[in-house]
């Protein structure tokens, strides 16, 4: 199969084959909170909960479980910045092959761990995907081992597939399916099975804004590398699409936007809250394009949770940004006479209104203070961006001189 040849039903049909009883069938539930937002029905496919927490495993065991005896024996090689590289290092131990994978420098210590776990021989070089990736072919040219591509080969696209026949299986009334992407794999995969069974269904690819190679690739007919990429969605920090996943993309997928990190987080932490599902950055781009405009999306609406291997502390610092974001944190400074009584009078309104004390801070010594007079520096959990208004409105009502952060 050449570049620019798509993968076709039959090939992903013979793949979701291959894989019976290695994959999890994984569940499609409902969001109520998202459709409220969409006015029709919303479902989240979790391939958070898919074997080594994302759909990798999918593409990895279909390319891997396809080489020849002989191509087995040179072992694989992969570079993945955490999901990928724990696809292929357990395809390779329930197919009995060697595995070496390489990783940024970057990657979350969990799933070096897990790929670890998995039997493979990890290897730490550079700081995107794209550098363990020349790394990977690097050693892969010098040492006789079979690459596993994370995206651009029509096996792991076959692969990825999978998802969509499950989706169009579980939900054959689907009007549109959200896929985060980096390079392309899952969108490919996805686009292709469901535009081959159900055309009229819109397919839409999800990146993060600050690597979003896709747009630029798709406008010059030809993958073209980012300078640079910044995200905490470190699942689709891809600078470069392939060959066979722009022809897919380019040829099936019905559209392509971008959400912010500021979205993403969102996203995470209403996934967390609402729907208890434990999901990664990249995992959670389906929702926050949702999140953001929910206009641009006709129900009913299947949105792909793509993985859920998430960093601890990478997901106590989302739900703090998260919970800024959407406006249940505010910050801000009080000014009045330092005298008994009257830090305990601002924190009993606080308290009135409903507000949550998080942190205090006193400060004496600022230069634009007269004497006798202090700034309070305050930090409470709020409801929302509404309950911050009311708040301020009841401070302001309260006399009390209000400065926020600038």
């Amino acid at each position: 199969m050449g570049a620019e040849e798509l993968v076709t039903l039959a090939d992903i049909q013979a793949a979701q084959k291959l894989l019976s009883g290695i994959v999890r069938v994984t569940p499609l539930d409902e969001s109520p909170p998202l459709a409220a937002r969409l006015g029709g029905p919303v479902y989240l496919k979790c391939e958070n909960k898919q074997r080594t927490g994302s759909f990798k495993i999918r593409g990895a065991y279909t390319r891997i479980a396809r080489l020849s005896e002989a191509d087995r024996a040179r072992g694989v090689v992969a570079a993945s910045a955490g999901n990928h590289a724990q696809g292929v290092a357990l395809a390779a131990q329930l197919l009995g092959i060697k595995s070496t994978v390489f990783m940024p420098t970057t990657a979350a210590l969990p799933k070096i761990a897990a790929t670890k776990g998995y039997g493979a021989s990890v290897r730490l070089r550079g700081l995107t995907v794209d550098d363990a990736l020349v790394a990977a072919s690097r050693f892969a040219a010098d040492t006789g081992a079979i690459l596993v591509h994370p995206f651009n080969h029509p096996d792991i696209v076959a692969g990825q597939g999978t998802t969509g026949l499950e989706i169009l299986e579980a939900c054959p009334e689907v009007a549109t399916i959200v896929v985060a992407t980096g390079g392309g794999g899952l969108l490919s995969g996805i686009a292709a099975a469901v535009k081959a069974i159900s055309p009229h269904v819109r397919v839409v690819g999800v990146q993060a804004e600050g690597a979003a190679a896709f747009p630029d690739s798709l406008a010059a007919g030809q993958p073209v590398a980012l300078a640079a990429m910044t995200t905490i969605a470190d699942g689709i920090a891809v600078g470069r699409p392939g060959e066979v996943t722009l022809a897919h993309v380019r040829d099936l997928v019905d559209d392509v936007v971008t959400v912010s990190d500021e979205d993403i987080t969102r996203a995470l932490l209403l996934l967390l809250e609402r729907s208890k599902q434990v999901v990664e950055p990249a995992g959670a781009a389906a929702v926050a394009a949702l999140m953001a405009e929910p206009h641009r999306f006709t129900p009913p609406v299947v949105a792909v949770l793509s993985g859920g291997n998430i960093d601890p502390l990478l997901l106590l610092r989302v739900i703090e940004h998260g919970m800024a974001a959407a406006g249940r944190y505010l910050s801000f400074t009080v000014q009045f006479d330092d005298r008994p009584g009257s830090l305990a009078a601002l924190l009993t309104l606080v308290g009135e209104e409903g507000a949550n004390v998080l942190d205090v801070s006193h400060l004496r010594a600022d230069p634009h203070l007269h004497l006798g007079e202090v700034d309070v520096e305050l930090r409470v959990e709020t409801k929302g961006t509404d309950h911050s208004a009311q708040l301020l409105t009841a401070l302001s009502a309260g006399g009390y001189r209000v400065q926020l952060p600038s």
